[in-house]
């Protein structure tokens, strides 16, 4: 497959994927921004929006299970690279440096997410 196929563009509020859903990609933004929300009733929180150089839906790719959130691009203009599962292994079997890269940033998230969901008090 080139990498043109792998290359897609969004217009501003069209999503990418959607919270629940199954996929086996991992997504790059290469311009623009991507909005990362979470859907409850009629209420969308957005929970971060990432820029160019970024990366999401490292989750799924990883162990195969449902979107935990949806991706909508942020603003028009906005172009992702697609990474697949098989690519993705190669990438963190050949590329020490890019399977680093991958935990560094979910250490982060999970990080950030405990900081939210289970602030303790001060003592």
């Amino acid at each position: 497959m080139t990498i043109e196929k792998c290359i897609n563009d969004y217009a501003a509020s069209e999503m990418i994927f959607e919270e629940g859903s199954t996929g086996r990609e991992l997504f790059v933004v290469l311009d623009g921004k991507v909005d990362i929300v979470k859907n409850s009733g009629a209420d969308r929180t957005v929970i971060v929006t990432l820029g160019k150089g970024e990366f999401f839906g490292e989750m799924a790719v990883i162990d195969g299970s449902a979107r935990s959130a949806s991706a909508v691009a942020a603003i028009a203009g906005t172009r992702v690279m697609r990474i697949n599962h098989a690519r993705f292994v190669y990438l963190v079997s050949q590329q020490p440096a890019f399977a680093l890269m991958i935990m560094d940033a979910l250490s982060k998230r999970l990080r950030a997410s405990n900081a939210v969901n289970f602030r303790t008090a001060a003592p």
